[in-house]
């Protein structure tokens, strides 16, 4: 066990003690101080958020790793251009190969400029699945949105994993939690997984509580908790799986096949599950969030691949023929979503 996966672990149970448990404690003290004074600038003002002439919706979490923003997000994104709006998705660009010191367009609406080894999965996978949106990525938020409104003529900006940016001024935030591993430890960073403390819960104008579990009583149970506790809207979300098909013929692939698990995402853990209800998982084999694939690593798998839709698009261009990808379904209602009702 690496490093990382340890630390990983050790965010998500209550229960761990020891020597490095107290050292992960001491830095995250220092942690603490540091994002309590940010937000306490940023709440008095001192800080400046800079006002997009554009309706901003931030879509983040309060934890690392991932929760389900990507699937949310391009729903979101398709409520408004189907109310005849110009979106554009903004994102950091995370694995991508182009300098996300720049605005760099990866789509404009119509047309896909970059592949996902330059973009990073994530944008990629919007700039493909809601082609009517335009996405761009971008360090500096503030000047990406300046970018979508003053250039493209956007009229409402998605900020994908957008919590923590709060230089650019927003109209809703968005919050995810995931239904089983809610906030962990409840500690900060590096000894828990929360990115910043109890002030930020504050700022939450919207929680959605992602279930892909299949137990949708338990996480109306927990959203019910959490809306009273915290004060906000509380919506759940139920993630599930549609079906696997072939990222090159778009066949799908049979129940009970034998199939390899691959995947680089944050929490990689239910969509091992979700393959194990329905498939014979022979392996597993994850990597860190955004890896980006050599050929190599995928040639020496035997047999049938099945992998995630962010992770698809950046096995594309390999030249295998036996590689699938599962496609997810979510059910909310997004416009009491946005509405707080």
């Amino acid at each position: 066990m690496d490093l990382k996966t340890k630390i990983t672990k050790l965010h998500y149970d209550k229960s761990a003690k020891g020597l490095f448990v107290d050292m992960l404690e001491f830095f995250s003290l220092f942690y603490g101080v540091v994002s309590s004074f940010r937000n306490k600038l940023y709440d008095k003002g001192i800080l400046k958020q800079i006002k997009i002439g554009a309706k901003v919706i931030s879509v983040g979490n309060v934890t690392t790793g991932g929760v389900g923003k990507t699937p949310l997000v391009a729903s979101l994104a398709q409520y408004y251009i189907n109310n005849d709006e110009k979106v554009a998705v903004i994102t950091r660009g995370y694995g991508g190969r182009l300098s996300n010191k720049k605005v760099n367009l990866i789509s404009d609406g119509v047309n896909v400029y970059y592949e996902a080894e330059d973009s990073g999965d994530e944008a990629y996978w919007h700039a493909v699945n809601n082609p009517m949106c335009c996405v761009l990525t971008c360090k500096d938020r503030v000047k990406a949105a300046k970018y979508a409104v003053d250039t493209l003529g956007c009229t409402v900006i998605i900020l994908d994993d957008g919590f923590q940016h709060r230089h650019i001024a927003r109209d809703i935030d968005i919050v995810l939690v995931d239904s089983e591993l809610g906030f962990g430890n409840e500690k900060l960073l590096p000894a828990g997984p929360l990115r910043e403390g109890k002030e930020a819960f504050e700022r939450i104008d919207r929680l959605v509580i992602v279930n892909k579990n299949g137990n949708p009583e338990r996480a109306e149970k927990y959203a019910k908790i959490l809306n009273k506790k915290l004060s906000c809207p509380a919506e759940v979300c139920n993630y599930e799986p549609d079906y696997i098909y072939n990222i090159s013929s778009g066949e799908r692939l049979a129940s009970g096949e034998a199939v390899t698990a691959l995947c680089a995402i944050g929490q990689p853990q239910q969509f091992y599950r979700f393959l194990e209800d329905k498939f014979e998982v022979i392996q597993k084999i994850s990597y860190d969030d955004h890896h980006l694939y050599k050929k190599s690593e995928i040639d020496s798998i035997k047999g049938t691949i099945v992998t995630t839709e962010k992770d698809a698009v950046k096995l594309q261009n390999f030249g295998r023929k036996d590689i699938y990808a599962m496609k997810l379904k979510i059910n909310i209602d997004i416009e009491s979503l946005i509405s707080g009702e």
